[in-house]
Formats: structure tokens, C-alpha cells, sequence
């Protein structure tokens, strides 16, 4: 890292003061006019901790670095249930500069209802035919059946006879993560990891480096988690790995080395790369904890399942390249972009190629991978991320505290409910946000496009997986390493599996993404339209000129087209300074709408807002009103206006409500 700049290399520097706080703090007090600084200018985050408007520059101190020095590495997913056509798709990524391939298997949460259908061997090699697997990095996405999966795409390697050790494959076996999200164990915590710890000696026997288990924190982001709780449950499932696997014969130090971890890079830069910046600190404090020379942690990302959207989706492509940014900044090893019409189906070439080259303009054209860490020495990331392990290593200390029948840590935190009631409780808090506005969501809760086009995504529908005969030898109590032989010559995943026993049982966690109320609202209007063949009315009725009507007209019809209404601009009734009510009354009439939203000026409304109300409803109209009503709201209700929209109200109530009201309208006269 070099020295700051001095005086000779920036003389012009010299020509000005370096301010005090005492006077930056001055002039902001002067243009806030008496207004708070702490409302103002003060924010916090999910998790409580402070963002000041201002920080002072920090002494970068030595931190945890990526094993590897230079680019990420840029995944693209493998998801399609067809082998064949999984092959084209990954092939197309691999040659359009991608060098990472995650492969989804049906049944993973992370496959969305898709995923590859290989229950052998064979279908797993078509699938990655022509794939140079010692040219790549491979990683699984965790899924039920997860051993199974490692050991078909070991069998996969050897029988293509490639060294095991010169193959890059992260295994992905995340069985608390399965707990987590399917709700239950096919056997007690302490079988399931004698079972994980023997297929990671069969694994590491025939020359697999590894990683083995995953953390994966996607699961928890999606059911809400802040940022402090996404790191300190992912932190406590990598601890209970490193238990489980020392109790089933493995030395500390090689089930640390066995564990990887998966972190969500979302829109929030800055929380974003503070996030990834402390997931590291935190992880060589663990190791620290168990007496360990602290390694580097293996660290990947993929972009918010929870932040894409099904409206207006190409806003997906802005809000992966800000999780993109983040997650390089923040140092991950690899990176994997959801595409932007992930929400609506699977994913085509299209859609793919964008999310590869949202990685590559960024790594190539950008350079973002040059720095090691960009953020050293900024006083606000410095500040956030030390907040956020503060916060992170709390939540981990609040986890490991739990107990059920005899066990502890994440596993019991699960099974006796506290991971759910906490991020039930954040979820809420979060779904409070969107519906009033304060989180918003551009292109749908703010700023929607009612007449967007439709995009395109695969024409196939979701896998329905049956599940394998079981088998009559017990797979668990067949070696490890002789299941591979199997496999390879030809076995198929049923003669694999592993017949339930007596296990744990949890609530699962469920996937949220943040636009779903919106969504649904949207779709309601787009039935009615299609219905009825018009769509839902709201009038907006405008007092006064433009000037005094135009912002909260704007307002009311951003806010009414979020819920899939339309609300036509027009401009104006006045007459001079006043409103022409009679013209008013008439365009309302004659727009055949049934809701009418009163739009002005608070001066606007405390001349004419009564009587627009009373002429209004005289003509059958449900009336509302643009703005708080302040003092007005008493004269204003006894004349008519049934409601008021502003902004922080509970805008997905108002939108249920309009369209009940709206709605009516469409119907033939």
C-alpha cells in the first residue's frame, strides 16, 4: 500500500485550508435551519448501527486477505434439468469468459424449482461434455441428497480419469442448511455428521482437496436477515461443521479446511462490502477461539434472491452491477450474478450472457480487481465493519447459547425456533419498509412502468422430483469410496441413498423476495384488464394551475400505477388561481373512473378542497386526497374525502383498498 499523498506530489493542495469538524459542523448547522442533525443527517442500519454523514480517515490495519491475489472468479449457474441443454448453456458461458460453474442439481433451494436432473453418472457427463474440469473451479449448490451429489461428480472425474487433486471442486454438502430450509434432518445431528465426516475421508482418501460443507448464508438473507444476523448464523453453522467433523476423527485443522462459505452481495454497497470485509475478521477470530494459525476463508457470493423483481426486471441489471461492485470491492473469490429475469423462470442465453458480462465490465474495462482492498483506510467502511463484527459476533454468541434435547449451537437455535422468531420478527420490520415506502424499490413500488414489455425466459416448466425406491443395503453403511467405483461404472443415485432415520425437525425458513406484495397487487389489475379489457381508474382531480398541482399529481400517480391502476395526467381545471369545479366534476363523469384523488396545494385545499369533495361525491365518486391533511383533516372528511395518501403511509392497504374501489369501474355500463 503506498504512502499518502505529500505536499510535493499535490501542490495545488496547499492553496487550501483543511477544515475542523467544529467547521464542517458549523456549516451544516447553518443549512439545516434549526432541523435536527440526528434525523437528518444521522441513519442507522437493519441491525441499529450508525451511519454518520461524516467520518474521519482511518488507519487501514492488517486484515484477512483472499488466499488469491488477482481477479475473482465469475460463475454462471447450471441449472437447466436437461443435460443437454445444461451443456450448451454452460458451454456458452465458459467461452463467453466465465471460469466458474455452480452446479445446481434438481432439488436445490438455490435452483428455484429447476435444476440439473442427473441420477447417474452418465447424464452428469453429458451435461458437462467438453467442460475441462481441471481447466475450471466447480462448485455444488447444497442440496437434499447433497453426499450423493459430491460422490456422482466424483465418480464423474474419475472416470475421465483426472487427478483428483489437480481439480478445483468446492462440494457444497450443507446439511443444517437443508435443515434450515426443508425443516428437517433424515437422521439425528450427531449421525449426520458421522455420515459427513466419513464422506469427507473418502473424498480427501482418493485426493479431493475440498472444500466439502458449505455455510450458506442465502437462506437466511432470504428469510430477512439483516447483516449481522446473516454473518452470525453462517458463522455458528461453520462452527458446528468444525465440531461435528472433530468428533467424527477429523484434526481441527482439516475440517477448517473443509469448510467454504457463501455470503449474499446485495444493493446496499456500502453494508454490502462492510459485510464481506468483516465475514473474514470474524472468521479468523473463530479460528483464533480453536487455537488455529488462522487460513484465509474460501469466499463466495451470489447476488439478493430477495431484491430481484418480476416488474420491470431490466432495473435487475443495475441492481447486480451495485452487488457486483460490492462484492469485488469487498473481496470475494468468486462471484455468481443472478440474471435479471431469474424471478420470472429460467433463466435464457440472453439473460445469462448479461449477468456474465456485469462481472467481466467490471473486472476488465473497470479494473476493479487491481486493488486489494479498496476500502482500507476509509473511515466510514473501517467504522462499519468493525460495527458489523461487533454486531455479528453478538448474534454468533446468542446462537451458540441455545439449547435443545441435548444439543446446542445453530442446530438447537433451529430446531427449538429462535433463528425463525428473529428474522420473523426483522422480515416484518422490513416488509413495514416496503410497504410504506421508506425501503423503496425502483421500477416497483417507485416509479412503475405500466405498459412494460413482457421479456423472455426458457419455455419449461419446474422439475417435479420423485423420489428413489430405497434401496435394501443401507448406503450409509457401505464405504464411501466403493459407492464412487460404483457409480462410476455406471450406478445410479438411487442405489445411494440412504434410508430415513429417526431426526430433527425445525421450522423451515422461508424464501421472500422483497417485491412479492407489489407483485401480487400488480397482477390482480392485470387480470381485472385482461377481464374486462380496460384497466382500473383512479381520476385524479387537480385544484388550482399546474404549478400548484403538478408534484403531489405526480405523487398520486406513481403511488396508484405501483398497484397496476392507471391514473391519466391532464392539465388542470383552473380559472386563473381557482378551479373550475363544474369542469372538474364534468371529466371526472365522463372518465368512468370510481375513485377520485383530490390533488393541490395545502393552500389549494383549504380554499376548494371541501367543495371539489362535496361535488364529487354528489357525482358518485369515492373521494381521497393527495397529502396530510393536517387541521383540515375534520372539515375535509365531513365533506367527502374517505381517505388520504402521503408519503409514509401504508401504501400496499391504500393500493388493496383503490383497487377494490377501482375495479368496480371496469365493468360494462
Amino acid at each position: 500500500m503506498t504512502n499518502p499523498a505529500s505536499a510535493t506530489d499535490l501542490p495545488f493542495m496547499e492553496a487550501f485550508a483543511s477544515p475542523s469538524l467544529e467547521q464542517w459542523r458549523s456549516a451544516v448547522e447553518k443549512v439545516l435551519k434549526g432541523a435536527d442533525f440526528e434525523k437528518r443527517l444521522v441513519a442507522q442500519t437493519a441491525d441499529g448501527i450508525r451511519i454518520e454523514p461524516l467520518y474521519a480517515a482511518a488507519s487501514p490495519s492488517a486484515r484477512p486477505a483472499r488466499a488469491e491475489a488477482g481477479r475473482w472468479h465469475v460463475g454462471a449457474r447450471m441449472d437447466h434439468p436437461d443435460p443437454a441443454e445444461a451443456h450448451t448453456l454452460a458451454l456458452a458461458d465458459l467461452e463467453g469468459g466465465a471460469d466458474s460453474l455452480v452446479l445446481s442439481f434438481a432439488g436445490a433451494r438455490a435452483a428455484r424449482g429447476y435444476g440439473l436432473v442427473a441420477d447417474d453418472v452418465a447424464a452428469l457427463d453429458t451435461a458437462l461434455d467438453g467442460v475441462m474440469l481441471d481447466l475450471i473451479r466447480l462448485r455444488l449448490d447444497p442440496a437434499g441428497g447433497g453426499r450423493i451429489n459430491a460422490l456422482l461428480v466424483a465418480a464423474l472425474v474419475e472416470r475421465r480419469g483426472l487427478a483428483p487433486d489437480a481439480v478445483a471442486i468446492d462440494f457444497g454438502m450443507d446439511p443444517i442448511g437443508l435443515l434450515a430450509s426443508e425443516g428437517r434432518f433424515a437422521a439425528s445431528w450427531p449421525e449426520i455428521g458421522r455420515r459427513l465426516a466419513g464422506t469427507i475421508d473418502a473424498l480427501r482418501t482418493r485426493g479431493f482437496k475440498g472444500p466439502f460443507v458449505t455455510a450458506d448464508a442465502r437462506l437466511y438473507h432470504e428469510a430477512g436477515a439483516t447483516e449481522a444476523q446473516e454473518l452470525g448464523a453462517t458463522m455458528a453453522t461453520a462452527i458446528a461443521y468444525l465440531r461435528a467433523l472433530e468428533a467424527g476423527g477429523m484434526a481441527l485443522g482439516e475440517a477448517r479446511d473443509a469448510v467454504s462459505f457463501v455470503l449474499v452481495a446485495d444493493t446496499d454497497e456500502f453494508m454490502t462490502i462492510a459485510k464481506f470485509r468483516a465475514a473474514r475478521l470474524l472468521w479468523q477470530r473463530v479460528q483464533q477461539a480453536c487455537g488455529l494459525d488462522p487460513k484465509p476463508m474460501v469466499l463466495n457470493a451470489e447476488t439478493a434472491w430477495r431484491s430481484l423483481t418480476r416488474r420491470d426486471p431490466w432495473v435487475n441489471l443495475l441492481r447486480a452491477t451495485v452487488a457486483t461492485f460490492s462484492a469485488g470491492v469487498g473481496g470475494a473469490d468468486s462471484l455468481t450474478v443472478l440474471p435479471f429475469t431469474a424471478a420470472l423462470g429460467l433463466p435464457d442465453a440472453f439473460a445469462r450472457r448479461t449477468a456474465r458480462n456485469t462481472q467481466l465490465v467490471l473486472l476488465e474495462e473497470a479494473n476493479l480487481w487491481r486493488v486489494a482492498d479498496p476500502a482500507a483506510g476509509s473511515g466510514g467502511f473501517e467504522a462499519l465493519t468493525r460495527a458489523l463484527c461487533e454486531q455479528a459476533w453478538s448474534k454468533l454468541q446468542d446462537l451458540e447459547r441455545e439449547q435443545h434435547e441435548g444439543l446446542g449451537g445453530i442446530v438447537a437455535a433451529l430446531a427449538n425456533g429462535h433463528v425463525q422468531q428473529g428474522l420473523a420478527r426483522q422480515r416484518q420490520t422490513r416488509i413495514k419498509a416496503i410497504s410504506t415506502r421508506r425501503e423503496p424499490i425502483t421500477g416497483t413500488s417507485e416509479f412503475p412502468h405500466l405498459a412494460e414489455a413482457p421479456v423472455g425466459v426458457l419455455d419449461i416448466a419446474p422439475v417435479k422430483r420423485v423420489k428413489p425406491a430405497m434401496p435394501t443395503t443401507k448406503a450409509a453403511e457401505q464405504d464411501q469410496g466403493a459407492l464412487i467405483d460404483r457409480l462410476a461404472r455406471g450406478a445410479v443415485r438411487a442405489d445411494a441413498v440412504t434410508p430415513p432415520a429417526q431426526g430433527l425437525n425445525a421450522e423451515p425458513l422461508p424464501s421472500v423476495r422483497l417485491a412479492e406484495p407489489f407483485e401480487a397487487l400488480r397482477d390482480k389489475a392485470d387480470a381485472l384488464t385482461k377481464d374486462r379489457g380496460q384497466r382500473p381508474l383512479v381520476f385524479l382531480a387537480t385544484l388550482g394551475p399546474i404549478a400548484d398541482f403538478s408534484a403531489r399529481a405526480g405523487f398520486a400517480r406513481n403511488l396508484f400505477e405501483a398497484g397496476g391502476l392507471a391514473a391519466p395526467g391532464h392539465d388542470g381545471f383552473s380559472t386563473g388561481a381557482a378551479t373550475d369545479i363544474a369542469a372538474l366534476v364534468a371529466a371526472y363523469e365522463a372518465s368512468g373512473a370510481r375513485l377520485a384523488c383530490l390533488c393541490g396545494s395545502d393552500a389549494g385545499y383549504a380554499a376548494e378542497g371541501a367543495a371539489a369533495a362535496q361535488a364529487l361525491r354528489k357525482a358518485g365518486a369515492t373521494v381521497w386526497l393527495a397529502g396530510r391533511p393536517g387541521d383540515l383533516e375534520g372539515p375535509l372528511n365531513n365533506a367527502g374525502v374517505a381517505s388520504f395518501i402521503f408519503a409514509g403511509c401504508d401504501v400496499i392497504a391504500a393500493l388493496e383498498n383503490a383497487q377494490e374501489i377501482a375495479s368496480a369501474e371496469t365493468a360494462a355500463p
